[in-house]
């Protein structure tokens, strides 16, 4: 009996140690703002996930170690519904009140708002937009972590007045994302020899019927249309160019993509001769193919970009971290390129290299064609 009881005691003391050890880490807080209500809530989600993913992992496997004492990941999410004023007042909250080193935000106007007082307050700003002038700004503290589509502008225009033709509708979103995208296809479409016919910008936010605004892009009978928001709303719009009689094709900014669009309007059949960004699940790579098993058993669904690059910008931040044995954001930022560029394949699934010197994640861009009502890559 008495060597039950001292087997039990020393159990029991095992355990509490155990679970002593977890509840002694201590938890360095990760903010995050972006639209998580209206009608870019899924993008938001889907950005969020990708960050409560690579926390869970994290924490999982013990958390991480920082000058010799363990530390575990907390997401804090706030939702700004897409809007840059909303998404500074966040920051502010979340830097005041969580002591958050780095804030992840997934849309430009944002970026461009805590660009404004981020040094100051010396918080890195994780920026998930591909609008090349925010790493141009020479922001310090800022790091872009998709690919910039002024590569994506150039090889999308290149492909459609060469196979579709030369008359463009622009039916892109309103906010500050779309309207530079919008911005640099217009002058790259008309430097080629294209004609811009349409143009009627919509807000894909708060809307769910864009029968008038597309109508009257329909109504000038481009051949190619230019679309592109959060990838629900994107769907929408080209649903309703096809119930309007559109036959032509699309250019889907690479804020869309396409088979988040094609779930929305039931397969890939009214997005035949679409140009748009390659998806996640195209990619045959081991790390890729790995990461989608994961997130499919986690969350039921398939990953798409958002998801992908905030899992592995969340996981190159942290062994940042563990490498510089400091949560400084300057230090933080410096030992970034190399904790990338030195992380588990396993927790790269885009198989980033590094960060370059302006501050952007180093990745190929792609580029994909619906035809025949498959999703096919092309080359730049």
């Amino acid at each position: 009996m008495k060597t039950a009881k001292k087997l039990g005691l020393a159990v029991a003391v095992a355990t509490t140690m155990g679970m002593s050890s977890a509840a002694m880490a201590e938890e360095v807080n990760i903010g995050f703002s972006g639209p998580l209500s209206g009608g870019a809530a899924l993008y938001g989600e889907n950005v969020l996930s990708g960050l409560r993913m690579a926390a869970d992992e994290i924490n999982a496997a013990g958390g991480f170690d920082i000058d010799g004492e363990n530390h575990t990941i907390n997401i804090e999410a706030l939702d700004d519904q897409y809007s840059p004023a909303q998404a500074a007042t966040n920051a502010k909250r979340l830097v005041q009140e969580s002591n958050v080193p780095a804030i992840f935000i997934p849309h430009s106007g944002g970026i461009f708002a805590l660009m404004d007082f981020n040094v100051e307050d010396d918080f890195l700003i994780m920026a998930y937009t591909s609008v090349p002038t925010i790493t141009e700004q020479g922001n310090p503290l800022t790091v872009r972590i998709p690919p910039t589509f002024d590569g994506y502008v150039n090889a999308f225009t290149d492909y459609a007045i060469e196979n579709w033709g030369t008359k463009l509708a622009m039916g892109g979103a309103t906010h500050e994302y779309a309207k530079i995208w919008a911005s640099m296809i217009e002058k790259a479409w008309t430097a080629k020899g294209g004609e811009v016919v349409a143009k009627n910008p919509m807000d894909y936010n708060k809307s769910a019927d864009f029968f008038t605004g597309v109508s009257r892009l329909v109504s000038e009978e481009p051949d190619v249309m230019f679309v592109g928001g959060a990838s629900e709303p994107t769907g929408l719009v080209m649903q309703q160019a096809r119930q309007l009689g559109y036959e032509g094709a699309f250019i889907m900014m690479d804020q869309a993509k396409i088979g988040e669009a094609a779930n929305v309007v039931g397969g890939l059949e009214l997005l035949e001769d679409t140009v748009g960004v390659m998806p996640l699940g195209a990619y045959q790579t081991d790390a890729a193919q790995n990461f989608i098993k994961r997130y499919e058993e986690e969350y039921g669904k398939t990953p798409g970009s958002e998801a992908a690059f905030n899992y592995l910008a969340l996981h190159g931040l942290v062994e940042a971290m563990e490498e510089a044995d400091s949560m400084d954001p300057t230090v933080v930022r410096a030992a970034l390129g190399d904790a990338i560029g030195n992380m588990d394949v396993g927790k790269n699934p885009y198989e980033v290299e590094g960060v370059d010197e302006k501050g952007g994640f180093i990745t190929a861009p792609t580029m994909a064609i619906v035809k025949d009502g498959e999703i096919v890559e092309k080359e730049f």
